[in-house]
């Protein structure tokens, strides 16, 4: 089972690799190292809506390692020292937050990513979102790494959390779907979208992407190695997800074994990449902190 203190080791994917140093060059403080993780990347979406054709590989930059590297080709410079909007590297919240989850396993500090949905943009609206979690000695914290103190009525620095929150895990609105007790179909990737992008099969896979993710697999929100999980499956997962945030060890323990023993579950040498952008799906290799195209579907 895994401890508290594993969760301050870098992951492949939060590893800075060489770039190790720009990372202790940071600031100590919470919110100063947010401000750089924005100051890095900028939301695809929110922030670049009309990033040229040429740069949409950049959202795939899964390894921090490799964000950092466009970064520097760009920006030789400290982290912190400000770039211009459009030349930030083009990303989402899944990088916002592997960045400060990053950072803080630099300073030895526990911490990993959260997927689940966040009902503070455009509410009733639930969308897809990840935030951070860091141990601070006594309780795992709650941050949204995309946002400043003061943008919303709540700290965005100690989120709410649970069913009905702000924020909920990915396991709790599956629970709560399953339950009758929210409309799952008013969460997902934005309000305009169709199914698969939203409604419970959405959900559903997010619980997947929530285990990997606790786990060290922060893989892209578009990647694909499990297709439609059934729902007892999921039902399964969901319970050890909550159980094991609640603090109960015997959850927790059983969620990973699980996790690492069964290679239908955790993602193998390859995974199948889909584009926000509309592009063909491609089947991408994973070795060794690099992405290899493999295979590309017409």
């Amino acid at each position: 089972m895994p401890t508290v203190a594993d969760f301050a080791r870098q992951s492949p994917y939060s590893d800075p690799g060489e770039y190790r140093a720009l990372l202790a060059g940071l600031p100590t403080g919470l919110d100063d190292v947010c401000a750089v993780a924005r100051n890095v990347i900028a939301h695809y979406r929110a922030e670049l809506p009309d990033l040229s054709a040429d740069r949409h590989g950049e959202i795939d930059s899964r390894w921090l390692r490799r964000i950092l590297a466009v970064d520097q080709s760009r920006h030789p410079v400290a982290l912190a020292e400000p770039r211009e909007l459009g030349s930030r590297v083009a990303g989402c919240c899944r990088d916002h937050s592997l960045f400060l989850t990053s950072a803080l396993r630099e300073r030895g500090v526990p911490a990993r990513n959260v997927i689940g949905f966040a009902g503070y943009f455009e509410p009733p609206w639930h969308h897809d979102h990840v935030v951070t979690e860091y141990w601070d000695g006594t309780r795992w914290v709650s941050v949204d790494a995309e946002l400043t103190p003061g943008d919303f009525p709540f700290d965005v620095r100690d989120l709410p959390r649970g069913p009905g929150a702000v924020f909920e895990t990915a396991a709790e609105v599956w629970r709560g779907h399953r339950a009758g007790t929210l409309d799952a179909d008013q969460y997902g990737v934005e309000p305009s979208a169709p199914p698969p992008v939203r409604g419970p099969e959405f959900v559903g896979g997010y619980v997947v992407f929530q285990v990997a993710h606790r786990y060290g697999d922060e893989l892209l929100l578009w990647d694909e190695w499990l297709p439609q999980p059934s729902p007892e499956l999921l039902d399964r997962l969901a319970d050890l997800l909550i159980r094991a945030d609640a603090g109960e060890a015997a959850a927790e323990d059983e969620l990973w074994q699980w996790y690492h023993s069964d290679p239908s579950l955790r993602p193998g040498r390859t995974v199948t990449r889909y584009s926000p952008y509309g592009e063909p799906p491609v089947t991408d290799r994973l070795d060794d902190g690099q992405s290899r195209v493999i295979d590309q579907s017409s």
